[in-house]
């Protein structure tokens, strides 16, 4: 079956704000306050725990890999704490989801999140049962951008790796449907939207009216 796969964070939902607030919560047990915005610094949010990390240690001139290495299990219990606070899911996403179900495809996740925190964040917001298949970042010896990791959700959905698309919102999530030689459609609606022009996805989301539309012109 045709397969549509999604990524999770900065694609499906929002999730910059509980992923800020947890790293500030590292930060401050360190003694360095409340170091990331989460307007501002919310486009490295979305990449992940260890980027947050980083950034925070880069304005405060403290602080090396090592200590990035010693946070990220901290900043991943502090999220798991706390996951669904203020995240949101972007509107119209699962109508289009919904949509597309309906139209014959098969929709999965394929993220960078761990998978026990993509599967609990996905439950609380109520919508896990909406899709076929769920992959984290541990899922499988290795993650995107390996191709491996793409082709292994789709086989999981029970879709067809040869027919489908990824829907994202990074270079991460372009460079996974470049090596695995299928399209790839990001959103410009994220903290990082006016960029992903430059990455030249077959296609650009602006609205997720559009999604299903867009899908039927690539895959059929």
């Amino acid at each position: 079956m045709r397969t549509v796969v999604f990524d999770l964070d900065g694609t499906l939902a929002d999730t910059s704000g509980d992923l800020i607030a947890a790293a500030n919560s590292c930060f401050r047990g360190l003694g360095l306050g409340d170091v990331l915005d989460p307007v501002k610094d919310a486009g490295t949010a979305l990449r992940g725990g260890r980027a947050m990390l980083r950034l925070g240690f880069e304005k405060t001139g403290s602080h090396g890999e090592d200590e990035v290495d010693r946070q990220y299990p901290i900043l991943l219990e502090a999220y798991a704490r706390d996951l669904d606070r203020h995240t949101v899911l972007y509107p119209g996403a699962m109508e289009a989801v919904r949509q597309l179900k309906a139209d014959g495809y098969v929709v999965a996740i394929c993220t960078n999140k761990p998978e026990a925190l993509a599967e609990a964040l996905m439950r609380r917001l109520g919508v896990r049962e909406e899709f076929d298949a769920l992959l984290g970042a541990d899922s499988l010896p290795v993650r995107k951008p390996d191709p491996t990791h793409l082709f292994e959700t789709a086989k999981r959905a029970g879709g067809d790796p040869k027919r489908m698309l990824l829907v994202g919102d990074s270079d991460t999530d372009r460079n996974t449907s470049a090596n695995a030689g299928v399209p790839s459609i990001l959103v410009t609606f994220g903290p990082s939207g006016e960029d992903m022009a430059a990455l030249e996805p077959e296609a650009l989301l602006d609205d997720y009216a559009d999604l299903p539309r867009i899908v039927k012109d690539l895959i059929g």
